[in-house]
């Protein structure tokens, strides 16, 4: 069923907010990825706000979605979706990469309720989700398991290994959604190292493939809840996303994949000192315009 006006608008408002909170972490920070966080936000905020079935009360409860980040550097973003949605208050997003913070720049699942696994290594969070998955489907249990990968980590011969283990133990229960953004530190996916035609490698594989505009909650849910219609093959989403969505001056641009605002000057861009003035401006006109 298609989402109401009411609730698009509620969570592209949730989306925005999470923008934010990711820049004003990222200044405090003075380090961290910028462009990926904005990008997936509103995913996230599907996700967190719409899809996962979870209890923030009770992060522990047997029965809920197991939810992977293998792209563990874009955690702004799910730290900012897990405190707004009721995980931990929303003023330690302050302490992101900060000595003792529960809000390391890789999410490390021992020190911070609601994770489930401590992400780093590209490659490695598919792995990690398809032995979740297959552990439900073994005990009979009625939770799926949802992982976010990037484009980048399709690079890693891991990823793969774990694309035809999903396969061949038919793991309908795991969904997995890729930010394909097109874009890593270096530069562009396709002229470092080409992962496409990715949508027909996953197809080969068989698992059951969904392609939709990562910015449309519509297609975000609906690709969510087809997953929920196939038992016999995991699913894949590719979410065609916008690198630093939300900021004009980071929009597909590969040099701030892995840069916080105002600790450089980069072309293209407001001066440094500038530049978290800017995005927020931007951010706060667009959350006006929601209203």
């Amino acid at each position: 069923m298609p989402l109401t006006a009411e609730e698009s608008k509620k969570l592209e408002l949730k989306a925005n907010t999470i923008r934010e909170d990711i820049i004003k972490m990222l200044v405090e920070a003075g380090s961290g990825h910028s462009g990926g966080p904005l990008g997936m936000a509103d995913v996230f905020s599907a996700l967190f706000f719409k899809e996962l079935n979870i209890n923030p009360e009770k992060p522990d409860w047997e029965d809920r979605d197991r939810f992977v980040l293998s792209c563990g550097h874009i955690c702004p973003v799910l730290y900012s979706a897990m405190a707004r949605r009721g995980y931990f208050p929303v003023e330690e997003l302050k302490s992101l990469r900060k000595l003792g913070s529960r809000l390391q720049g890789h999410p490390h699942r021992e020190v911070l309720p609601g994770l489930e696994t401590t992400s780093g290594p590209l490659g490695s969070g598919l792995s990690q989700a398809a032995g979740m998955a297959l552990a439900g489907i073994m005990d009979k249990k009625s939770w799926r398991v949802y992982c976010v990968t990037s484009d980048g980590e399709h690079q890693e011969g891991n990823t793969w290994e774990a694309v035809m283990f999903a396969a061949n133990y038919k793991l309908g229960n795991l969904t997995v959604i890729m930010d394909r953004n097109n874009m890593q530190i270096d530069g562009h996916t396709e002229d470092i190292m080409k992962i496409d035609p990715v949508a027909d490698k996953y197809r080969a594989f068989n698992w059951n493939v969904i392609e939709v505009n990562g910015h449309n909650f519509d297609e975000i849910i609906q690709a969510c809840e087809d997953a929920k219609t196939i038992f016999e093959k995991p699913t894949i989403i590719i979410a065609h996303t916008i690198p630093g969505k939300g900021v004009s001056y980071m929009e597909n641009r590969f040099e701030w994949h892995g840069s916080p605002p105002d600790a450089m000057d980069i072309s293209g861009a407001p001066s440094k000192g500038e530049q978290a003035k800017e995005a927020l401006k931007q951010l706060e006109e667009i959350g006006e315009k929601l209203k």
